[in-house]
């Protein structure tokens, strides 16, 4: 397991736009169905230790989120040929294994986590009401190989600021870690 730190993307930049398959339910999800809403954009897949060790403290933080007005998708981008765990087919078994309460998507050309510079499993981006980003950076200090207890206290306190009309501090904001996103092989963006 490469541990790949987040690339933290330029704060204020605009939400790039992605319309991707939900495997779990056939249906097309793209970021203009949570227009004027505050969204968490998740780039996460099914066999990464980084994912697996937050996955649930991440599904109850949407679960409360969601209900305060915060909007959660996930997105693979993994290369499922190399990867077979995070097939799309897999990716809808755990959504029914974990009752995951929010859209799993598959980038399968990688478009989207390129473009959202996204790096590792997981990485994260909050936007605000406006589409700008207002928070990059970790979940919380929980890793595979640590103590930590898994309590979303970073993603937590920017959630709550952006639900009150603030803005995140900066300086409380650390790079995610977690697995590489598996490029295709050819598809290796410029900022890996």
């Amino acid at each position: 397991m490469a541990r790949t730190p987040s690339i933290m993307l330029e704060l204020g930049t605009q939400a790039p736009d992605f319309s991707l398959p939900e495997p779990a339910t056939g249906n097309i999800v793209s970021l203009s169905d949570f227009a004027g809403e505050p969204v968490l954009v998740a780039f996460i897949c099914n066999h990464c230790p980084y994912v697996i060790r937050i996955l649930d403290g991440f599904i109850d933080f949407a679960r409360e989120y969601q209900d305060k007005g915060l909007k959660v998708v996930a997105i693979n981008a993994n290369d499922v040929e190399n990867y077979p765990d995070d097939s799309p087919e897999k990716m809808a078994q755990l959504v029914r294994e974990k009752n995951i309460p929010f859209p799993y998507l598959f980038d399968e050309s990688q478009d989207v986590a390129k473009a959202y510079q996204a790096a590792c499993t997981p990485d994260f981006f909050m936007f605000d009401r406006d589409g700008k980003l207002v928070y990059r950076g970790q979940f919380d200090a929980a890793r595979p190989r640590n103590n930590e207890p898994v309590t979303g206290a970073d993603m937590r306190r920017a959630a709550d600021a952006v639900l009150a009309g603030e803005v995140p501090d900066p300086e409380q904001q650390l790079p995610s870690l977690g697995c590489n996103i598996k490029w295709k092989s050819g598809n290796e963006p410029e900022f890996s």
